[in-house]
């Protein structure tokens, strides 16, 4: 069985990652090394539903 996650991130958090993934990408392709994986999360961070919740301060 597969489990499922979701991940609530601000803007910039967001921003962060995909930057994250795209110099991992780049480290990986000036060692040679294959990139596909990196790739899909690249697109499934990009292409994923913004969502817009409220969080309670206390």
């Amino acid at each position: 069985m597969r489990d499922t996650y979701h991940i609530y991130l601000t803007a910039e958090e967001r921003r962060a990652v995909i930057n994250s993934l795209i110099d991992l990408r780049n480290d990986l392709i000036s060692r040679g090394k294959y990139t596909d994986i990196i790739d899909e999360l690249i697109i499934k961070f990009t292409k994923a539903k913004v969502k817009k919740i409220k969080i309670k301060e206390v």
